[in-house]
């Protein structure tokens, strides 16, 4: 995963048929170390994350289940009782944080039960009070129906959150590669899945939108990754080796899209503003409305030799950048080009106001 130059990493601990993929205590039976694999998924791969590699370890469990009968009984109950909670979901998040101590809890749940319900102020208050990972973990917004979008230190909302505009609290756009499925589909036809120019797009507007983004790869039966998924990642993670510089540790910037050139996304890291255009075209002028230049203002194109590219002020405060004709050889990327300004009047402009208890950059 570190080819992909991915920041962290969450693994399905529980879906929600219940099987659990370590053996827990309180899933006999029903687990990855009595049946299927006879491993432990979640201790072997959490090892070999934190011992192997810069990644952030995750771990994603579902409250609720589909096939247990008492948490059957409790939704027949209109969720009045919590024998399913006591006796399942509350000892397995506890056993799950102190055993292998993730970084990211990332919950979720499929029915309009309630956060008292689920007694979600009474885990996270050891989580972030008492818990091993207390002064660390980050978690999201789906403990419980009331919950979502509300309350949570990273807000997921829902399934291929992308808002329009910047948000006041830390988001993660969780999305699949494949477009009708979070599982892998031996049916699934070529254009099931989004390409990898969709998928470039779709990160650079997250970040620039001041989200992470969180993309689900659904593994084989045998827990082998798909070639196309394989493919995917490589090409995200060799989009990164060169325009990381404007995505790790960046910020959103006052303006998020620029009118001229709705294809340009902004970002910023200190008094740099990076400017990301999607569906990049060589030898033209490229039009922008928002970044105001000053007599010492200086544009390159990250991962290109070239000398910095010629640009002259409009009369409506934006700027013309004249893009050499590179070869298709020499291009630093084929799905989306970085834009580096240094020297701007309105660098210092920024809309880095996102709020939220803990982030992963």
């Amino acid at each position: 995963m570190e080819q992909t130059n991915s920041r962290y990493i969450v693994i399905t601990s529980k879906h929600h048929d219940g099987y659990s993929m370590w053996p827990s205590k309180y899933s006999v039976g029903w687990n990855s170390m009595a049946l299927g694999p006879r491993r432990d998924i979640i201790g072997e791969l959490g090892t070999a994350i934190k011992n192997k590699t810069s990644l952030h370890y995750g771990i994603y469990y579902s409250l609720s289940e589909w096939f247990n009968p008492l948490f059957l009984d409790d939704k027949a109950n209109n969720f009045t009782t919590q024998e399913y909670v006591n006796t399942k979901t509350l000892p397995q998040l506890y056993e799950l944080v102190k055993s292998y101590k993730p970084d990211v809890l990332w919950v979720d749940v499929l029915d309009k039960a309630l956060g008292s319900y689920w007694k979600a102020q009474e885990f996270l208050a050891w989580l972030y009070n008492d818990s091993p990972v207390k002064d660390s973990v980050v978690t999201n917004d789906r403990w419980g129906y009331d919950t979502w979008c509300n309350h949570g230190g990273v807000m997921t909302c829902h399934d291929r959150f992308l808002p329009d505009q910047l948000q006041k609290k830390k988001w993660e756009n969780v999305m699949t590669i494949d477009k009708s499925s979070f599982g892998f589909r031996r049916n699934a036809k070529l254009n099931s899945f989004l390409s990898s120019q969709d998928l470039i797009n779709t990160f650079v507007q997250t970040v620039s939108l001041g989200g992470n983004m969180l993309m689900n790869v659904g593994p084989t039966e045998e827990g082998t990754i798909h070639p196309i998924y394989e493919e995917r990642l490589r090409d995200i993670g060799n989009w990164l080796s060169v325009n990381n510089e404007a995505i790790k540790s960046s910020r959103p910037w006052s303006t998020q899209n620029d009118k001229l050139s709705p294809t340009v996304w902004y970002t910023k890291k200190q008094n740099v503003i990076y400017a990301i255009i999607l569906g990049f075209e060589s030898g033209v002028t490229l039009s922008l409305s928002a970044p105001k230049s000053d007599h010492d203002t200086q544009v390159h194109i990250l991962g290109y030799n070239g000398p910095q590219l010629a640009w002259l002020p409009r009369l409506d405060g934006g700027m013309d950048i004249t893009i050499p004709a590179i070869p298709y050889n020499k291009l630093p990327s084929n799905f989306a080009v970085t834009f580096k300004l240094t020297g701007l009047a309105n660098h210092f402009d920024s809309g880095s106001h996102i709020i939220g208890k803990r982030t992963l950059h």
